[in-house]
């Protein structure tokens, strides 16, 4: 199985993080402890339209956010999305904003 790294877009950071939360199991002293070896990093909104500017370099219009919640993750002995994230999978055709150090979403991802 090894490595594999798929990117997500959530309806809200809030959505993202109830499931985040799910993929834990909380301890008797109310800490999550992972269900398995996962990394995830949060990019946030990420920038859908640029800003246009003047001649003089000023901001005419400026840039327009995205309302989705972007994730990467990077997951360890999976065959597949946990149970819930595949829906939010997006398919990129190159490495996006973010990648794992050695590791290429292209030929890693689900």
């Amino acid at each position: 199985m090894g490595i594999n790294v798929s990117k997500y877009e959530f309806n809200s950071k809030e959505q993202f993080e109830t499931k985040l939360k799910a993929l834990h199991t909380e301890d008797d002293d109310g800490n999550l402890i992972p269900d398995f070896k996962f990394t995830v990093i949060q990019i946030g909104h990420i920038k859908v339209e640029d800003e246009v500017l003047d001649e003089d370099g000023e901001i005419v219009t400026p840039a327009v956010m995205g309302d989705k919640w972007h994730v990467d993750a990077l997951w360890h002995d999976l065959e597949d999305h946990p149970y819930g994230w595949r829906t939010y999978n997006i398919d990129l055709d190159s490495e996006g904003l973010h990648g794992f150090l050695g590791i290429n979403y292209l030929d890693h991802k689900f």
